[in-house]
């Protein structure tokens, strides 16, 4: 059935119009979503080029379709630039996002029915290693780590344990809310005992992993990492596949399982974007990676004199993009979250250890890559805090809140560590829906 050309153009109007609101909140408001960051002017680009319309099934050289001379260029220098950025000997760009990398993981490297290492989600893993998730996708069975509540890690000693008696196949590493570095190095020697290949899920980490300001699962005892590159790696919205000291079976294994496994066409566009935002974290990753965590620290460290429960005082709150505040006293995870959004403080309710209920859990998650990116320092983030601590802590009015967040947020609009930098090259948050 034809519908009427008017009704279908006022539909077009209405979502062009909803972006454009969003737009302007999103370039007004302060996000948190440690899961979220943004993309360089010259990567942006990319995703409205030719590449978004075209299908390149197969390797670069070795193609099902004609008409991929330069796609097989640009994918070529992407795989370069990834095996440098991450010392990798390995690379595959054609998964299409995190979750899909973890797939072609689990498809490549493990069969069903088959052990697989991993954190539980209330002690922060990511929900691709549940039983809703890309594990019972592929029909693994979990075997869960011991987990070192007080230093927010796992528990090197009962997890040796706990993989001597399972002997897992493939064992990962790697958690949504990300506060240290994992204790991959002390269980290495675990690893090779029982014959396990070590698996890194870097989504969240992979920028700080590439800036040398985290760890280095490659040479810690991890062989292969997956991840999305959109996150502290301020990438488009895609995957990865990494890895070093793998068996060319191995790798024949990998490759087959991002295609034909688990992708068909690999998204052009967002391989042509991620291959400028390699360049670019190779030229600026470093400084990024040191300013982001330092920002995470100052944050929660201001949240902490103001009488908020950051987890982890003890340790120095974090060492990475990510900051965990139990918000119990405040309300809980959920009613924090709306609370703040309400004034354009933008977070997300996050379990905690302990929580049983993802719905309503104790905690918020804030991150930092965001406010980072458009020059955001310390400075800003006790100012975060405080007006956190009025909303949440002094019954301050929300729309005077609101309006210090506004105003904090004016000057920050414009992209740092990229190519394009300055407000005559380029403004972020344009104000997409207008009308020519």
């Amino acid at each position: 059935m034809t519908a009427p050309v008017a009704d279908m153009a006022q539909a077009v109007r209405t979502v062009r119009e909803a972006v454009r609101r969003h737009s302007v909140r999103f370039e007004r408001a302060i996000p948190l979503i440690a899961s979220e960051n943004l993309l360089s002017p010259y990567a942006k680009e990319l995703l409205i080029s030719d590449f978004h319309s075209r299908y390149a099934e197969g390797v670069p050289g070795e193609r099902y379709y004609e008409g991929n001379e330069q796609v097989d260029e640009v994918e070529n220098l992407c795989l370069d630039l990834a095996r440098r950025l991450f010392g990798a000997s390995f690379a595959d760009v054609r998964p299409i996002s995190g979750t899909v990398a973890n797939l072609a993981i689990l498809k490549a490297l493990a069969d069903p029915g088959d052990p697989v290492g991993t954190c539980r989600l209330a002690d922060g893993a990511h929900i691709s290693s549940a039983a809703f998730g890309a594990f019972g996708l592929r029909a693994v069975k979990p075997v869960y780590y011991g987990w070192d509540l007080d230093r927010m890690t796992i528990d090197v000693e009962k997890t040796r344990t706990i993989l001597k008696e399972a002997r897992p196949r493939l064992c990962l590493f790697g958690l949504s809310l990300f506060l240290f570095p994992l204790p991959i190095r002390e269980l290495a020697a675990t690893l090779d005992e029982i014959g396990a290949v070590g698996w890194y899920d870097g989504a969240h980490v992979l920028g700080l992993i590439a800036g040398g300001e985290f760890q280095d699962p490659l040479r810690e005892g991890c062989r292969v990492i997956s991840g999305s590159t959109h996150k502290t790696l301020p990438g488009p919205q895609h995957g990865i596949l990494l890895g070093d000291r793998l068996a060319p079976e191995q790798e024949k294994r990998l490759r087959s399982g991002a295609f034909p496994g688990v992708t068909s066409n690999h998204h052009l566009h967002t391989m042509a974007a991620l291959a400028v935002s390699l360049a670019e974290h190779l030229a600026f990753g470093a400084a990024y990676a040191r300013a982001t965590i330092a920002n995470a620290q100052a944050l929660a460290q201001a949240l902490h004199e103001r009488g908020f429960d950051v987890l982890a005082p003890n340790l120095g709150f974090t060492r990475s993009h990510t900051t965990a505040v139990r918000v119990t006293r405040e309300g809980g995870g959920e009613a924090v979250a709306r609370r703040l959004a309400a004034v354009d403080i933008i977070t997300n309710k996050n379990l905690l250890p302990g929580n049983t209920s993802s719905k309503h859990p104790d905690g918020i998650r804030l991150g930092t890559p965001e406010v980072t990116r458009v020059g955001m320092g310390k400075a800003e983030m006790v100012r975060i805090a405080e007006l956190m601590d009025g909303l949440l802590h002094r019954d301050r009015a929300p729309a005077t809140i609101a309006e210090e967040v506004h105003e904090l947020k004016r000057p920050f609009t414009t992209l740092r560590y990229c190519f394009a930098e300055g407000e005559a090259a380029y403004r972020y948050y344009d104000l997409v829906g207008r009308d020519p």
